[in-house]
């Protein structure tokens, strides 16, 4: 058998016509006009090369580990937690829009008189969102800490339509959801 090296080291030393050669086809030894006999060594040696040449970079990925390995923690390792930090509170920005007035710096309580139970009532560390609905828009208003209130008070509002959620003047949708209490 003829050995050559190839210019990519893909032939692993064979001389083309030897690969080649060896897949059947044509130039097999089996009966001119037999096309079964002709075809099943092509299929079968095709199968073993293809699997052989899938094979080779799972074989090359094994042989080139570096020798590092990755630590894992133990299944009951306790990661430690860090102790919160307390600090005073930040007083927040409140949007100043005509229209908001009597929402924005009020408490929970004063809102639930105005626009009646929220829909949703969801705390995020020591903020609050309230969301308010009525036919034509929903009314997310947030709520802060202050340095000079107990509980959190308003300082955001948020309007949009119920139907697509698109944005809607603000001041327009608390007048609407006033009127439908």
């Amino acid at each position: 058998m003829p050995v050559r090296q190839s210019m990519s080291g893909f032939g692993m030393g064979l001389a083309p016509a030897t690969i080649l050669g060896n897949l059947g086809g044509v130039d097999s030894p089996a009966a001119p006009g037999d096309a079964r006999r002709t075809m099943a060594p092509t299929l079968h040696s095709l199968r073993a090369f293809a699997t052989a040449a899938a094979l080779i970079p799972f074989l090359a990925a094994c042989a080139s580990s570096s020798g590092t390995q990755a630590v894992r923690p133990g299944r009951g390792s306790v990661q430690p937690v860090r102790p919160p930090v307390h600090s005073m509170p930040r007083d927040p920005t409140f949007q100043s829009i005509p229209g908001l007035e009597g929402v924005i710096g009020v408490g929970e309580a004063q809102l639930v008189r105005q626009f009646g139970p929220a829909r949703l009532n969801v705390w995020e560390g020591d903020a609050r969102k309230l969301q308010f609905t009525g036919t034509a828009c929903v009314l997310d208003v947030y709520l802060y800490p202050t340095s000079q209130s107990k509980e959190p008070v308003a300082a955001y509002v948020d309007a949009r339509r119920s139907s697509d959620g698109q944005d809607v003047d603000r001041a327009a949708c608390v007048a609407m959801m006033r009127t439908r209490r």
